[in-house]
This record gives structure tokens, sequence and C-alpha cells, in this order.
């Protein structure tokens, strides 16, 4: 009983101590949003003076940001929506058609995910440059190419982790749907799809979120017109006067964090399913 006290003292300090970690950046976040200080060389204070909520108005007009936010909304859904089927298809066909090399293809696919990003950058900035004049397809600064470049790395993520978790769905429930007349494909998504729904929300997840805060290719492959938020809350700072708005650009941090909070939190539920299924066999 002793060492279960001691357990859970243990446990208490380290979870509290890791959430003011955690607390920490936000609490400077909200603060400063609600402050009414611009400068980059003004005084932080712990409480603000005077509750201000103007740079939540204030900073729609400061910065196009209702544009980058569309544009952010516009790469993540796509990224999503196309890494998704793809990732569950593919994951289908390792787990239920046996073949040779299947094995080594996920070897591949998985260490895709160990080299760093910045790796590809130059490759891929070079080809989108130059696709236009050998092909005619315009990549460089569009939707279509960083969408592209985002199923680079969220593709092979989500394939791994599908198929981990499609090897705990059971095949005989698939197999009596065919039994009962079902074909493969009906089969495929009255069972096993339904059965796989955690995973799949975990990958949707996954991909959405990696494509809103994304900010390496972002900053190299976007224009002014496709530019998204992480590179567009740059604006904040005016190069001219030298004068970055603070409170405005905490306040625009914090508001374009609810839509993942949000959606991060309707379906958390399925999110850990899907992560214990795919790292636990």
């Amino acid at each position: 009983m002793h060492d279960s006290l001691s357990y859970r003292a243990v446990r208490a300090i380290v979870l509290t101590a890791l959430g003011l970690f955690t607390a920490f950046p936000l609490w400077v976040l909200v603060v400063g949003s609600l402050s009414t200080g611009t400068a980059s060389d003004g005084v932080f204070t712990w409480l603000p003076r005077r509750v201000d909520w103007a740079s939540y108005l204030h900073m729609w007009s400061t910065v196009p940001l209702l544009h980058y936010l569309v544009n952010s909304l516009v790469v993540s859904t796509a990224s999503m929506v196309v890494s998704v089927p793809i990732g569950v298809l593919a994951a289908y066909a390792v787990t239920r058609y046996r073949f040779r090399g299947a094995g080594t293809i996920m070897r591949v696919v998985l260490a895709t995910q160990v080299v760093p990003g910045v790796v590809f950058l130059l490759p891929l900035f070079v080809l989108y440059a130059n696709a236009d004049r050998a092909v005619g397809l315009q990549l460089d600064g569009t939707y279509t190419g960083l969408v592209l470049t985002y199923l680079t790395f969220a593709l092979p993520f989500s394939i791994w982790l599908l198929t981990r978790y499609l090897e705990t769905v059971p095949q005989d429930v698939e197999e009596a749907a065919m039994v009962d007349g079902a074909g493969r494909l009906r089969a495929f998504f009255s069972t096993t799809l339904r059965m796989s729904l955690p995973g799949v929300a975990a990958v949707s997840v996954y991909t959405f979120i990696t494509a809103w805060g994304e900010v390496l290719f972002a900053s190299v492959l976007t224009s002014t017109q496709t530019r998204t938020l992480p590179i567009g809350l740059e604006d904040f700072e005016s190069p001219i006067s030298n004068v970055v708005h603070w409170n405005q650009l905490m306040a625009a941090s914090l508001t374009v964090s609810i839509p993942v909070v949000i959606g991060f939190l309707v379906i958390q539920r399925f999110v850990v399913r899907g992560l214990s299924a795919g790292a636990v066999r």
C-alpha cells in the first residue's frame, strides 16, 4: 500500500509538472492576445492590465487572414481526402492479398518516415519549377503542388498505421459476408471498413493536422495567392516600421488552432483506439 501511495504521489507530481509545462505557452498567448501592446520591445505582464478584445477584431484587417485560412482549409482537406482512401486501399491490399515482397514494401514505406523533410525540399522545388515547361503542369505555387508534397509523407504513415489496424480486423467477418452473397467490394465496405473507422479517423486527423501546421514546404512552394496560415502569420511583422503586432499575432495563433482542437476533441476516442491498434497487434 505504501508503494501504491508513492506511485500515486510521483504520478501526480509528474502529471502536474507536464500540465504546467504545456499550459505555460498557452497562457502567454492568451495574456498577449488580450493586451494592447504591439511593439516588439513591450514589457510582458503575467496578467493583462486591461482586457482588450480588439486584437481579435483587428487581426482580420491587418493581414488577409481569412484568405490564408481558406487556403489552409483547402490544402488540409484535400490532403486528407486524397490520402485516406489511397491509404485504406493500399493497406487492404497488403493485409488481404498475400503476395511476394509485401514485407519489403512495408519496410520501405516505414523507412521514408526517418528521412528529414528538408532533404526533399530542393529536389521538389526544382521538379515543380520545371514541370510547367516539361509537361505543361503548373505545380509551383499551386494547391496541387502543395497537396502532392504533403502526400509524400502523409501516405506512408497512413498506409503503415492502417495496415497494422486492418491486421486486427478478423477476415472471418468479411468472408461470412461474401458467403451470404456480397461481393468483395461490398463486403469490404459493409464489414472491414466499418470496423476500421477508428483507424481511419486517426489517419484523417493526423493528415489534416500535419498539413494544417506545416511550415517548411509551404514557405517555399506557395505563392501570394496560395499562402497558408503558418506562413501568413509572418505578415503581422511589419518590415517597414519594424513593429510586430504581438497581440494580434497571438490572437490569430489561438484562433487558427480552434478547428484542429475541436476536431481532435470530437473524435479523440477514435484516434486513441486507432493509434493503439496500430501499435499493438
